[in-house]
């Protein structure tokens, strides 16, 4: 059984006002709110077990150690990895995709290409640019149409002998348009041996995940999305992958053996997390995977994407909306902009004093913006725990902002 009621009252911050009003957080592609057990979870490690993992023999590190590979095991069951060790922890999703441009530097070379989509947010952009600016390889970019959709027959014609890279996201965090990445993966790997990243930041929180029947060589979100701390993410790569290509960091951990003559390398995960991880963190990650298995993903996914279909038909009842994305397939978000109203942030902030948070901006997707010739849209996005009824407070929000600046 699904009930909205239950859940929501594992989240001690929904309870909240905000000047004046109950709040209506509706920021959930920015970040998700956490319920109190994962919150729990944090709380016992800092007062029960604080303690550096894989390097004590001591008790405390050892129940320490214990909890963060629970955790990676934890994870490795939500996404279908095969290997425990094919997933590392992470800082986010930034992290994970600088992490992967910078291993695959010796992989690259002049004239290589690189491609991504116009949908990408700026950290599945700029470490590309990094790796282009290091390699003299070429970035490609597959465009969009005014609905927003991917133009597949330009990515067709990408595809060559070059193509070395292929980066994309799985749901556009500004649009919440979702991706086909199943048929960009199998174009892929019939036209080339190009390395397939696929970034889950937006996709993690709402979808079943299953990175084997995908077939990519590299999936990366962040755990602050869904349910778990800040400072939390995970990069899974293909085991053959991770064991050919160099670290990322150096330092403790990753290390086999170090002298000054030379370092030989650990082996997987820790060829990946040098340095002391954000135990806490990654356990309280764990502990997210295991709230997300309790609701369930179909109760999940069947209640946001009502909550998407009832958000859309009730703002397109507003005369003057403009809803970016509204003809493709999205999720989770609806991101909308009032005519003859300049400025995106001025609808925000006159939402917030109604206690309700939204996001506004270009969402670290300028591309996106400058192609709809918009300086950024209002963004709100849907987590398992809103309801119906926090959208009716939305759309009359709406409406008091557009009487108020139009």
């Amino acid at each position: 059984m699904f009930d909205i009621q239950e859940i929501r009252s594992q989240f001690s911050i929904l309870d909240r006002e905000v000047n004046g009003k109950p709040l209506v957080y509706l920021d959930n592609a920015a970040t998700s709110q956490k319920p109190n057990s994962v919150l729990e979870v944090c709380h016992a490690y800092y007062t029960e077990l604080n303690a550096n993992v894989h390097r004590g023999i001591h008790t405390l590190s050892q129940l320490a150690t214990e909890e963060m590979e629970l955790s990676r095991r934890k994870i490795q069951k939500f996404i279908n990895a095969e290997h425990d060790f094919e997933v590392i922890f992470t800082k986010g999703t930034t992290e994970g995709l600088n992490l992967i441009a910078y291993i695959l530097t010796q992989k690259l070379q002049k004239d290589d290409e690189i491609i991504i989509s116009y949908l990408e947010h700026h950290s599945n952009i700029v470490p590309w640019q990094m790796l282009c600016e290091r390699t003299g390889a070429k970035l490609r970019v597959i465009p969009i149409d005014e609905n927003g959709i991917l133009q597949m027959d330009h990515f067709d014609q990408f595809l060559n002998e070059k193509t070395k890279v292929v980066s994309v996201n799985q749901v556009s965090n500004a649009l919440g348009i979702v991706n086909p990445v199943e048929e960009i993966i199998a174009k892929t790997r019939k036209n080339t041996d190009a390395y397939i990243v696929i970034d889950g930041a937006q996709s993690a929180p709402h979808f079943n995940i299953d990175v084997q029947k995908l077939d990519c060589d590299f999936f990366v979100f962040s755990g602050h999305k869904m349910y778990a701390p800040m400072g939390t993410g995970i990069l899974y790569g293909k085991r053959e992958i991770l064991e050919a290509l160099p670290p990322f960091h150096g330092g403790g951990e990753m290390i086999a053996t170090c002298s000054f003559e030379g370092t030989t390398y650990a082996g997987l995960p820790f060829k990946y997390e040098a340095g002391t991880p954000n135990v806490g963190g990654n356990i309280a990650l764990g502990a997210a995977v295991d709230f997300m298995n309790r609701v369930g993903h179909t109760h999940i996914q069947n209640h946001e994407n009502a909550l998407l279909d009832y958000a859309q038909r009730q703002l397109l009842e507003i005369e003057g909306i403009k809803i970016y994305g509204e003809k493709a397939k999205r999720t989770g978000v609806v991101s909308f902009n009032l005519e003859g109203v300049g400025i995106a942030s001025d609808v925000g902030m006159i939402l917030d004093k109604m206690g309700i948070a939204v996001r506004t901006g270009h969402h670290c997707t300028q591309p996106i913006m400058n192609f709809f010739n918009i300086a950024g849209t209002v963004r709100a996005s849907f987590a398992v725990y809103n309801t119906f009824e926090e959208i009716d407070i939305l759309v009359e929000g709406v409406k008091k902002a557009q009487r108020m600046l139009s």
